[in-house]
């Protein structure tokens, strides 16, 4: 799954290998092994590589498909901020959650099905 989406971030990027690796400061060599999965990268180079791409090491990972939890996390606040009350009337944290809790839902699975 790294080698998969470290090659789709590169070339959504519009980047070479190359260049990449330079910015890591890496051998070119040593960053396609890990686009092609023969070594995979420690701890340490996959959050220099989240860093580079600004994802979270869960997407590189395959644990989520939202490709920065930090972000997602601070529009959904930003979106329900705009939901203080319905109708007129109080919305309670409880309605909050399950709003919040039924959008992040909703767009993991809108990303699965992309």
């Amino acid at each position: 799954m790294i080698q998969e989406r470290m090659k789709a971030l590169r070339l959504e990027a519009k980047l070479t290998q190359k260049e990449i690796a330079e910015k890591l400061k890496i051998s070119t060599a040593f960053y396609g092994q890990w686009e092609t999965g023969k070594k995979t990268p420690a701890s340490k180079n996959l959050s220099k590589i989240a860093d580079f791409f600004n994802v979270s090491t869960d997407y590189l990972l395959g644990n989520t498909d939202i490709k920065n939890q930090k972000q997602f996390d601070e529009d959904l606040e930003k979106s329900l901020d705009t939901f203080k009350s319905f109708d007129g009337k109080p919305m309670y944290d409880e309605d909050r959650e399950k709003i919040r809790e039924f959008l992040r839902k909703r767009m993991e699975d809108r990303l699965k099905d992309n």
